[in-house]
């Protein structure tokens, strides 16, 4: 059994099962990804609900495992070496699942430094812009007068469907006919755009065609589905 009291994030959320992957997340466009990768791949693991809306990523204890406060993050009892090993940003918990298992990556270099392009592609572009379109379209920022900012950020989130709908055109997934973590990362903040952040008339969705029908061809697969919803919300 492993021992996973080193970690103070534990007597937060203690482990049930220490010997198996602890996930500290909640179900947002980044916390989905670390969830639906650890569906697709089988890989044993324990969910803990971390409650954003209750401030609990800025314990000491969280902080002690993700001193950016933000989810997901993981715990492995069975990192490099044997070692228990904590990591966050989940990009780098994509990149690392797919090492760990040797799956929804491809084994040739060339085609795994293109799928890791996609995902440093949603990293640093599709979550920043389809989270501000959230922000001045659903939430606080939908009062402000100034339109200006919302308009910016619109038109950023439409050119960045275009990237997508124009890699998609000809593929059934962002590297060809194989689900990768390119698709893992993407899928949430596309989904979530149309869906909870209602955006999808703002950004003119209706136009695409290759985009809508590859989230459908990702929600119709089971681990999706249900990666989706965990950690299941109190």
């Amino acid at each position: 059994m492993a021992d996973l009291s080193a970690f103070p994030i534990t007597k937060q959320y203690p482990a049930r099962d220490p010997s198996i992957l602890q996930l500290y997340s909640l179900p947002t466009p980044n916390g989905v990804k670390a969830s639906i990768m650890l569906e697709e791949i089988g890989l044993p693991y324990e969910v803990h609900l971390v409650d954003i809306m209750k401030n609990e990523t800025w314990t000491p204890d969280y902080l002690s495992l993700n001193p950016n406060g933000k989810i997901p993050a993981i715990l492995d009892p069975d990192g490099p070496g044997g070692k228990p090993m904590g990591l966050w940003e989940s990009g780098a918990i994509l990149v690392y699942l797919a090492d760990k298992t040797g799956k929804l990556i491809p084994t040739d270099p060339a085609a795994r430094y293109e799928t890791l392009q996609w995902v440093f592609w949603q990293m640093g572009a599709v979550g920043p812009m389809f989270g501000q379109v959230g922000f001045f379209h659903k939430f606080a920022g939908r009062d402000y007068e100034d339109k200006r900012p919302r308009d910016r950020y619109v038109a950023e989130s439409k050119r960045l469907l275009g990237v997508l709908e124009d890699r998609l055109k000809d593929r059934t997934f962002i590297m060809g006919d194989d689900f990768t973590i390119a698709d893992v990362a993407l899928i949430g903040w596309v989904n979530n755009l149309v869906t909870f952040y209602e955006a999808g008339e703002l950004v003119d969705y209706g136009a695409l065609k290759a985009v809508p029908a590859w989230v459908e061809r990702c929600l119709a697969r089971p681990a999706v589905a249900r990666g989706l919803k965990i950690p299941a919300r109190s």
